[in-house]
């Protein structure tokens, strides 16, 4: 089932996967890790921000094959915590954390345009901000590889309700997305977390639910959601940033709007929105 990631989307394929999505909905996390190891190891990496979920997915996969590989999008804006942790997974398991950066370039014209916290000024910068810190470096990284995992849960958030255990990443190339605790609720993660004693985010014991970059991440408060503490200044948002579901923000870029966003940069500095979208009219 292995593939090039540059070949096109055939029918077939999508219908294997389709198969495998059912045939593991009800199957546990275990039993999906082993079925994506010897599928695709070792073109199949575990993404990894510093969250519960990742750190249960990672603990998994190194159990069944210690050659296991787990990947970072260093955005260069983590809060010192993250690379503790990370730390922690390199001296623990003997995994080569690889971290992936974004392109110097593009960070320095948007900071030096937009200024350093631009993401609190407007949804579009902090969607530009996301785009070339997170959104490019994760699609260079998936390039390489047949299959990546994700610690995706349904319970996050109400954009996560559908994913699947197995999935084709259409965003990426056609790869095989693996989220093998989609059905998994947070006691879940945390029971696995204190019955193996996974190391997890420092973060987590002050009030933090989800682990991002530091300016735009904050601790919960009592009764808010998992995800509240991410991007929390923005109202009617689906708090994403677009590596991982579509991103359909009220009055942001749609999937479409995105791709013209990475196609037309100014002196790779990406467009707002609106500006790429004016731009499209004109033409």
């Amino acid at each position: 089932m292995a593939k090039n990631p540059a070949d096109p989307i055939f029918e077939e394929e999508d219908a294997q996967i389709r198969e495998a999505a059912a045939r593991f909905e009800h199957a546990s996390a275990e039993e999906i890790l082993s079925w994506a190891l010897e599928q695709f190891h070792p073109r199949m990496a575990i993404s990894a921000a510093g969250g519960v979920d990742g750190m249960v997915i990672v603990d998994m996969a190194w159990r069944i094959n210690p050659e296991v590989r787990v990947f970072t999008l260093d955005t260069g804006r983590l809060p010192p915590e993250t690379y503790t942790l990370f730390e922690e997974v390199r001296d623990r398991y003997h995994i080569d954390v690889e971290f992936e950066f974004p392109d110097r370039t593009q960070v320095e014209e948007l900071v030096n345009a937009k200024g350093p916290n631009l993401m609190y000024k407007s949804l579009e910068n902090r969607l530009a901000c996301c785009d070339i810190r997170k959104v490019l470096p994760l699609k260079r990284k998936l390039a390489t590889l047949d299959a990546w995992v994700a610690g995706l849960r349904r319970d996050q958030w109400r954009t996560r309700k559908n994913v699947s255990k197995v999935e084709l990443d259409k965003d990426h190339g056609g790869i095989v997305k693996i989220n093998p605790v989609a059905d998994w609720s947070s006691d879940d993660v945390w029971d696995y977390i204190r019955k193996n004693d996974v190391p997890y985010h420092q973060l987590f014991d002050e009030g933090y639910t989800s682990i991002g970059c530091a300016p735009c991440t904050r601790p919960v408060q009592p009764g808010e959601s998992e995800r509240a503490g991410r991007w929390w200044w923005e109202e009617q948002t689906d708090k994403e940033c677009g590596i991982h579901c579509s991103v359909g923000l009220i009055g942001s870029a749609s999937d479409a709007e995105r791709a013209l966003i990475d196609a037309k940069t100014v002196g790779d500095v990406v467009k707002p929105a609106s500006d790429v979208a004016a731009d499209e009219e004109v033409s």
